[in-house]
């Protein structure tokens, strides 16, 4: 089994700020959504390693504190060029969790709807 998607609730009209983040700061792709689901606004991303992240529209979304997506990058030089694209575009980024989880190294940063989103690296030589 693996991971196919993931769903964060967007405001209605938030398509533009959410491609400002998602493609140009994080690099995903977007794809086109099926045709009966482009009448509901949104927009869908994907990875280069096939995970995607739906931007859904809501009448009142409230992002949760800690629940997220992680993407996963290969190396601390994509990891650290990542985060300063994502700053260059304005964009906070929290490196004050970088190295407690042993094996990755990682930085959060929220999208322009307050959706937190992890990104992280495995390190191999720790």
């Amino acid at each position: 089994m693996r991971l196919h998607h993931v769903q964060v609730g967007i405001p209605a009209g938030g398509e533009e700020a959410g491609r400002r983040f998602y493609r140009d700061g994080l690099g995903l792709a977007e794809i086109d959504k099926p045709a009966e689901l482009a009448t509901r606004g949104g927009a869908w991303f994907r990875s280069e390693g096939g995970a995607e992240i739906h931007l859904g529209v809501e009448a009142d979304p409230r992002p949760p504190e800690r629940a997220h997506p992680a993407l996963a990058v290969d190396s601390t030089a994509e990891l650290e060029a990542l985060a300063e694209r994502l700053e260059a575009s304005g964009f906070g980024v929290d490196w004050s969790q970088r190295y407690n989880t042993g094996r990755f190294e990682r930085f959060h940063t929220r999208d322009p709807f307050g959706n937190r989103v992890e990104v992280v690296h495995e390190v191999t030589d720790r």
